[in-house]
């Protein structure tokens, strides 16, 4: 496990850092993060600002904090980066598919609107969504979140039990997808593809997590493939959540190692890499979270946020997310 030392913001001649970060700092209903930004007295809020300073990235995806209509949240988190001296001033955020009612009883417990009916698991509209933050502006972003699920090609549904004409409806996000366009000055054009994918656990055996998780992972494997109506820019850094180890715990590790040795993709990380510690007895730490560039970068530096034991940093590291921060250093390959 790595830490990153203390890092300014890159001069334009440096690389460019993008990051990675599960925050965890989604809440128990709407509007609750928000409060706890704007009363600035929240521990979990501030570390996860420090941890991002420490970081200092370029652009930064963030997971696990909630969307609402006029991105207030989001809104109030940059302003206290800027005053922890790492403005980013430019952000995009949309509405998830979490917290999205479908109609139907998709667990089968007789009733439709629990929390594992939406679109995607949430107690509330927007809860756990996603968002890009960046040093420059973000260009008109192409958003999959509404794509069927169904019109994934060799999609794995419909499962054992699946209710009647949910297919019709039923999306292949349980987050979102998204490629953000930003012209990064000196390191011309960067686009940012994103999602969080479903867990593939806590369902029964019709397996419709670890399909789903399976399937939002194969997305992108296809994208670079050419086998869906979205372009996929030779410039793409996917940095995203997968939700699965390629390695560790349970889940459909095809689409994951299919994405790992994909030719058009390069992964900066050792195989033994791990991005969060659930600090139970009986789950081990996994790698959950990606950085993935084409061969169009070259990786300059990689790493993960996460302090030897004994460093006092490691206690603000914890009190942020049970995830860490993770970060790559990137320059445009000469041709």
């Amino acid at each position: 496990m790595t830490c990153l030392a203390l890092t300014t913001s890159p001069a334009q001649a440096d690389p460019l850092r993008i990051a990675f970060f599960h925050t965890e700092l989604s809440r128990d209903g709407p509007g609750l993060l928000l409060r706890d930004i704007q009363r600035g007295k929240d521990a979990q809020v501030t570390a996860v600002v420090d941890v991002i300073a420490q970081a200092s990235p370029d652009i930064l995806v963030l997971r696990g904090i909630d969307w609402d209509l006029e991105a207030r949240a989001l809104d109030a988190l940059a302003e206290v980066l800027i005053t922890a001296g790492h403005p980013l001033p430019h952000r995009f955020t949309a509405q998830p598919n979490r917290g999205m009612p479908t109609g139907f009883d998709l667990n089968g417990n007789g009733r439709a609107g629990d929390p594992d009916d939406m679109q995607g698991y949430a107690e509330f509209t927007g809860q756990n969504g996603l968002a890009i933050l960046s040093r420059w502006p973000i260009g008109t972003v192409t958003d999959a979140t509404d794509m069927l699920w169904r019109d994934l090609p060799n999609a794995l549904v419909p499962w054992p039990g699946q209710p009647d004409g949910s297919l019709d409806v039923l999306r292949l996000s349980s987050t979102a997808h998204w490629l953000a366009p930003i012209d990064a000055g000196d390191y011309g054009e960067v686009t940012i593809g994103t999602f969080a994918a479903s867990t593939p656990v806590f369902d029964g055996e019709e397996d419709r997590n670890g399909r789903r998780n399976h399937d939002e992972i194969a997305f992108w494997a296809q994208l670079l493939d050419g086998a869906l109506p979205y372009a996929a820019p030779a410039d793409l850094i996917i940095a995203g959540h997968a939700n699965l180890d390629p390695l560790r715990g349970d889940g459909r590790r095809e689409a994951i190692r299919g994405l790992l040795d994909h030719p058009a993709l390069q992964d900066p990380f050792p195989a033994d890499i791990l991005t969060v510690d659930w600090k139970r007895d009986d789950l081990e730490p996994m790698r959950l979270s990606y950085i993935l560039p084409t061969q169009s970068w070259d990786i300059v530096a990689s790493g993960v946020i996460w302090p030897e034991p004994g460093d006092p940093w490691l206690e603000t590291v914890e009190t942020a997310s049970r995830h860490r921060l993770i970060w790559v250093d990137l320059e445009r390959r000469s041709p």
